[in-house]
Order: structure tokens, then C-alpha cells, then sequence
């Protein structure tokens, strides 16, 4: 609104640092600040460029003997102007990511001295079922798992409460009233125990810790949760492709049974096509198109150095070998799910009788089954 005010009130920052110093200056959200100059359009946007020149300046004339330390923090470094990270600048960054397992522990022991526990409560199994999550996240579930706790009238909270805690957070709330069909729930059943049991018989894959036929969140009919073991970082080219055979393992089971396709693995399709992809163009997993990264991992915010999206760095013949490679990827990731399920016809059928019984299978159903289904070899 104000010409000038931004730059203005930069200087006034730092002076009042150095009246005060020692002293630190923390800026939050550094990117709405400093995002990198000439990304704003035709014409630029001299107000901002105009803040962030007199930031560098400051920065320029900054003593490091003056008392005065200087942090930021930004979930989006990638669209930080290069001027800001240069040294002498903000020039050590320190990655914040997601807690370990070991993380997590210690996390959920500030948590849970808020509630009230039952005796079979163990934080390090809660932990290693919350990969991926963050501290804030941790917070909300012992929060859900309490609320469970008081709907139920119980005097602690259980461990119970903290595994149907984490279902509605990855899964979303029950809906029960959402009334399937005879022939949609044995489609539904079928579909989450081909998930269920292609996982069961190929070697490396996750945990299965529940299969369900009860609608949850917006769209899901059933579902199963999958809960690694440890925190992984690195997947080799077979667990990737064992990945994609359980996600096919619901459209696999429709068509061993039923003999036809229904939408409902239209998430598990780009799941299973968007790991494909991944293998051919950016890991160099394919053997036809060989060791080569045709797509490198493109910012969320346009910058210097960076391919639009939709450019591609390749010719026709490439494209046609790529979407070749990628569909053979998949066709046979779901070619090894039929021939599991073709394995395990008798058991998938028994088995699904049971789910449509009870809804749910927990883990000593999923014991009984793993020991039984024959494997892959």
C-alpha cells in the first residue's frame, strides 16, 4: 500500500537488534520474503524486490562481532532468492525433517504425561506404527486416542484406543451409514483381501495390521493399513515392484473372482503407474531405456534452472519406448497379483466369508492367514 515501508521497516528491525544486542532475530516463513527476485511476471514487483534488496543489504553490512545472531526458517527453500544462501549469508542451513523411530519415542513421552494410561499402552510399538508422522501429528493422535477414550466412558486410555486413534487419522472417520449392496460388499471384500494376501506372499513388504470392508473418509469402500516395521530411506528395484503387485492386488482379486474390473482401484492405478513412472524416468530402472534420469524432480515454484513441467528433454522415440516401459511395469505387477490369488483361489474365497461376517480382520486372523497362503516363489 505503502511504497518503501517493507525496506523501511527491515532497517528498523536490525537497528533495534543492535540497540539491544545481544539480541536474535528470527524471521518466519523466510520465503514470503525472500523469494527469488524476477519470478513475479511479466513487470516484477518492485515493492518486494525492494524489501529483499535492502534484506541482502543489511545482511552485507552485518558484524559478526555486534552481539547479534540472525535465524529464519521456511518450509520452501528451493524458491529462496540464491543472494540470501550465499556465504556470508544464510549461509548454514540446518534440515528440520520428520523424527525417527527413536524420534517419535521420545516425542510421545511429553504427549502421553497429559493422559491418563492402561497398562497395555507401549509407546515404542505406538511409535513404530507412526512412520512419517510429524511431533505435531503425534499430538493429535494421543488427543484422538483420549477422545476415544471418553466416548467409551474408561477411566485410562488404552492401546486400542491409540490403533483406532491412527486408523481414523490415515484411513478418516467411519461411515457407517454410507449402506453398501450385497454384490458392492463382496466386491469390496474381495478387493482388500487381494491387497491383503498378495502382501502376505511377497517377501519384503509391509506389515499388513488390518483389513476392513467398513467405508471410511471420503471415498474408501474398505480398506487396509499397512504399517512398516522400520523407517526406510532407500528401495531396491524388486521391492518396488512388490509395492506395486499389492497395489494392484484389489484389481487382481476382481478379476480372478468376478472376472471384470470395477473403479474401485482407481487410486491404486496411479499409485501403481506413478511408481512405474518413477522407475523409468527418474531411476533408471528399466533395462530397455537404460541407466539414464529422463525427469529430475521440479520445484513447486518456477525458478531459474528449472524445466517447466510439461518440457521434456527427450525425443518421440523415447516417449513411445517410456510408455511402453512403464505399462509393462505395471502389466506385470498386476500379472504376479493374479498369479498369487490364482495360488490362493480356495483360501481368498474362505477368507472373504469371513470378512463379510465380521468386517474386519485383526491380527490374529492376519497370523492364521499368513501361515497358511502359499508364497510366491
Amino acid at each position: 500500500m505503502f511504497i518503501g515501508v517493507g525496506a523501511a521497516r527491515v532497517r528498523d528491525l536490525f537497528e533495534q537488534a543492535r540497540q539491544m544486542a545481544p539480541a536474535i532475530i528470527f524471521i518466519d516463513e523466510l520465503d514470503s520474503l525472500g523469494r527469488m527476485r524476477g519470478a513475479y511476471g511479466l513487470g516484477g514487483h518492485d515493492e518486494k524486490e525492494q524489501t529483499l534488496n535492502q534484506l541482502l543489504a543489511e545482511l552485507d553490512g552485518f558484524d559478526p562481532s555486534s552481539g547479534i545472531v540472525l535465524l529464519a526458517a521456511t518450509n520452501r527453500p528451493e524458491i529462496l532468492d540464491a543472494a540470501l544462501l550465499r556465504a556470508g549469508r544464510f549461509d548454514r542451513q540446518v534440515l528440520i525433517d520428520r523424527p525417527d523411530k527413536t524420534g517419535r519415542e521420545q516425542i510421545l513421552a511429553v504427549h502421553l504425561k497429559k493422559v491418563k494410561l492402561n497398562v497395555d499402552v507401549m509407546p515404542d510399538q505406538i511409535a513404530a506404527l507412526t512412520p512419517g508422522f510429524t511431533g505435531a501429528d503425534l499430538a493429535n493422535l494421543i488427543n484422538e486416542a483420549a477422545l476415544l477414550a471418553t466416548r467409551r466412558k474408561a477411566t485410562s486410555v488404552s492401546m486400542d484406543d491409540f490403533n483406532n486413534a491412527i486408523e481414523r487419522i490415515v484411513a478418516g472417520l467411519e461411515k457407517r451409514n454410507r449402506l453398501l449392496n450385497v454384490n458392492e460388499r463382496r466386491i469390496v471384500a474381495f478387493h482388500e483381501l487381494g491387497h491383503a494376501m498378495v502382501a502376505l506372499a511377497l517377501p519384503g513388504t509391509d506389515e499388513i495390521h488390518k483389513v476392513s470392508i467398513i467405508p471410511r473418509g471420503v471415498g474408501a469402500l474398505g480398506y487396509t493399513i499397512q504399517r512398516p516395521t522400520e523407517d526406510r530411506f532407500l528401495m531396491t528395484k524388486p521391492e518396488l515392484e512388490n509395492k506395486m503387485a499389492v497395489l494392484l492386488g484389489g484389481r487382481a482379486a476382481e478379476q480372478v473372482i468376478f472376472n471384470q474390473a470395477s473403479t474401485g482401484a482407481s487410486d491404486d492405478l496411479v499409485r501403481a503407474t506413478d511408481i512405474a513412472r518413477a522407475m523409468v524416468l527418474r531411476y533408471g530402472m528399466s533395462e530397455v531405456l537404460g541407466h539414464v534420469a529422463y525427469e529430475r524432480e521440479h520445484s513447486a515454484f518456477l525458478q531459474q534452472g528449472y524445466a517447466l513441467p510439461q518440457s521434456r528433454e527427450y525425443s518421440e522415440t523415447t516417449a513411445d519406448k517410456i510408455d511402453e516401459a512403464v505399462r509393462q511395469l505395471v502389466d506385470h505387477a498386476l500379472e504376479r497379483a493374479i498369479a498369487i490369488l490364482h495360488k490362493n483361489q480356495a483360501l481368498l474365497e474362505r477368507t472373504a466369508i469371513d470378512l463379510l461376517k465380521t468386517e474386519t480382520l485383526a491380527q490374529p486372523q492376519i497370523a492364521i492367514l499368513k501361515q497358511v497362503i502359499v508364497r510366491e516363489i
